[in-house]
C-alpha cells in the first residue's frame, strides 16, 4: 500500500543483493498522513536478521565486487543514468513527501529539484575529483597520494527532508567506490524505495545498493554491525550521540549532521519591518522542521519591542492548512510525537518568557498534528526554549545590549550548525560571521547552497556533506612510496 500518486513495486519487501527479498519479521511499518492522521501506506519492516544480510550483501560487493575498483568516470556515468531515472519519478517523489511528513506540495518541486541537482553535481566528481595524485618528495623517486573507498557504509537519513538527505548519502558513497545500506527513517521510507529502484534499472551491481527500513532497536543493530565501514547519519543529536559512541568502540568512520538552534542577529541599519518578514515566513519553512532554522532571533534591547509586534503581525496573517493546498503557507507538523514535543516546550516556554502569539492548535483544523506560528519575546538565552531544539514553528526573541553582546549570545549553545545577520552591509556580515562557532553562516536569511561544505560545530555534528568536501568522508587516504616510477602514471 502507498499513497496516491506513488507507484512503489514492492513496498512489502526489502531490497538485498540486488534483488526484493521478504523481510524475515513478518511485520509492516505504516505510514501516517499529518493531515488527515489516516494510514496512507505500508512498507515491511526489516528485523535484525534483515540488517545482518544487507550488511553481508554490502560487505560481498565491496569485497568481491567490481564497483570499489571500476573507474570513477564509470560510477559517475551509472549516477548520472540513476538521475536521469529520478528525474522522470519527481512528481512522486514530490507526492510522498507531501503525503508522508506533510510536506507542503507548492514548495516540493523545489526542494526535490535542487537534491537532484546536488546528486547530479556529486556524479560529476567522477570525472573532477582527484583520486590519484602524484606528489613531490625527498625521500623517493615517486610519492603517491590515492583515494580509496572506506567501505560499506550505513546511510541513516531523518524524516524531515529524506529524499534530498539520503541521495545525498548515496551518492556520495557510491561515487567513492562505497557500497551503502540505506536505512531511511520509518516515518519517511518512499523515498529511499524509490531510490532503490533507480539503482535496480541502471544495473548497479548486486549488493552496491541495499534498502532496510527498520525500527531503533534494529537500526542500532545495523550500526553495531562490524561489517559497517562508516555510518552517515542525519538527525538528532541524542541519537548521533549514540551512534558516535558505537562506531569509536570499534574505530569506525562516521559522519555526524545534528541539531542546531541556530541565530540570527538584527543588525541596526536593517528596517524592522523587513526583518519580521524574514524571520516570521522563514520560522514556517517546512513547519520549522529544519536542523539549520533560525530559531533565535537576537535584536537590540532598544528594537526589542517594536521587532516584537511586528513578527506577531506577519505571524497572524499567514495561512494554516492542508499541504496540498497552493494557498498555504504553513503545513502541519510531521507526526503526533512532534507535535506533542512542540506543545511541551511551549508550555515550557510560557515560565520563563513572553507568549506574543500562537502556541495553541489552529481552531478550524479539527484534524491533523497542526500548530500555530509562535513567537515568544524577552527569552532568557539560558531557558530550555533558547537552548534546545525545538524542531516545530517556535521563534525565540532575545534582547541584547550591543553588537559584542549578540555575538556573545548567539554563540552561547552547545550547537553550531547555522547562522545569519541581517544587514545590509557585506564588511558587518562579514566580519560578525566570521566570529560565530558555526559551520554555515548567512547575510539576510537562511541561506543554504548544498554544492558547499555544509556541517556544524560542537554538538551540531563531525564531518562535512556537500561539495567535494563531501566526498573525504567517503574515502580513505593512502600513500604509497616508490622507488621507481609505474607506468600506470
Amino acid at each position: 500500500m502507498t499513497p496516491e500518486g506513488v507507484n512503489i513495486a514492492h513496498p512489502d519487501k526489502l531490497f538485498i543483493g540486488g534483488e526484493w527479498v521478504a523481510a524475515t519479521s513478518g511485520r509492516e511499518i505504516e505510514l501516517i498522513s499529518p493531515n488527515s492522521e489516516e494510514i496512507v501506506g505500508r512498507v515491511a519492516e526489516a528485523s535484525k536478521a534483515d540488517m545482518d544480510k544487507a550488511v553481508a550483501a554490502a560487505r560481498d560487493a565491496f569485497d568481491n565486487g567490481s564497483w570499489p575498483t571500476l573507474a570513477p568516470e564509470e560510477r559517475g556515468a551509472k549516477l548520472m543514468a540513476m538521475a536521469e531515472y529520478l528525474e522522470k519519478r519527481m512528481p512522486e517523489l514530490c507526492a510522498a513527501w507531501t503525503a508522508q511528513v506533510g510536506g507542503l506540495a507548492s514548495f516540493a518541486p523545489i526542494m526535490h529539484g535542487g537534491a537532484l541537482m546536488q546528486f547530479k553535481a556529486i556524479a560529476e566528481l567522477g570525472n573532477t575529483y582527484k583520486f590519484v595524485e602524484q606528489r613531490p618528495s625527498a625521500m623517493v623517486k615517486t610519492a603517491i597520494v590515492a583515494k580509496e573507498p572506506v567501505g560499506v557504509v550505513a546511510a541513516i537519513a531523518p524524516w524531515n527532508a529524506p529524499f534530498g538527505i539520503m541521495a545525498a548519502k548515496v551518492a556520495y558513497a557510491l561515487i567513492a567506490g562505497c557500497p551503502v545500506i540505506m536505512k531511511p527513517s520509518p516515518e519517511t521510507p518512499l523515498e529511499a524505495y524509490i531510490l532503490a529502484e533507480a539503482a535496480e534499472a541502471v544495473g548497479m551491481p548486486a549488493g552496491t545498493v541495499n534498502l532496510a527500513v527498520g525500527e531503533r532497536e534494529a537500526s542500532d543493530h545495523l550500526v553495531q554491525n562490524p561489517g559497517i565501514d562508516k555510518v552517515s547519519f542525519t538527525g538528532s543529536t541524542v541519537a548521533g550521540k549514540r551512534i558516535g559512541e558505537v562506531c569509536a568502540s570499534r574505530v569506525a568512520r562516521c559522519t555526524l549532521e545534528l541539531g542546531g538552534k541556530s541565530a540570527a542577529i538584527i543588525s541596526d541599519d536593517f528596517p524592522i519591518e523587513a526583518a519580521a518578514g524574514l524571520l516570521g515566513n522563514t520560522i514556517t519553512i517546512m513547519s520549522g522542521q529544519v536542523c539549520a532554522m533560525l530559531s533565535r532571533a537576537i535584536v537590540p534591547k532598544s528594537r526589542h519591542d517594536e521587532l516584537a509586534e511586528a513578527i506577531a503581525g506577519v505571524m497572524k496573517g499567514i495561512t494554516i492548512g492542508h499541504s496540498d493546498s497552493p494557498d498555504t503557507q504553513l503545513g502541519p507538523l510531521a507526526m503526533k510525537r512532534q507535535l506533542e514535543r512542540v506543545e511541551m516546550y511551549i508550555e515550557e516556554g510560557k515560565k520563563t518568557a513572553d507568549l506574543v502569539t500562537g502556541g495553541n492548535r489552529p481552531t478550524h483544523m479539527n484534524k491533523g498534528f497542526f500548530m500555530e506560528p509562535t513567537l515568544f519575546a524577552n527569552v532568557d538565552n539560558t531557558s530550555r526554549i533558547a537552548q534546545e531544539e525545538i524542531f516545530g514553528p517556535v521563534l525565540c526573541l532575545i534582547p541584547a545590549e550591543d553588537e559584542e553582546d549578540a555575538i556573545r549570545i548567539a554563540n552561547q549553545s552547545d550547537f553550531g550548525l547555522n547562522g545569519s545577520v541581517l544587514t545590509n552591509d557585506a564588511d558587518t556580515a562579514y566580519r560578525i560571521g566570521r566570529r560565530i562557532r558555526a559551520g554555515g553562516f548567512g547575510q539576510n536569511g537562511l541561506q543554504m547552497d548544498f554544492n558547499l561544505p555544509f556541517g556544524g560545530f560542537k554538538q551540531s555534528g563531525i564531518g562535512r556533506e556537500g561539495g567535494p568536501e563531501g566526498i573525504e568522508a567517503y574515502l580513505e587516504t593512502k600513500t604509497l612510496l616508490l622507488t621507481g616510477e609505474p607506468s600506470a602514471l
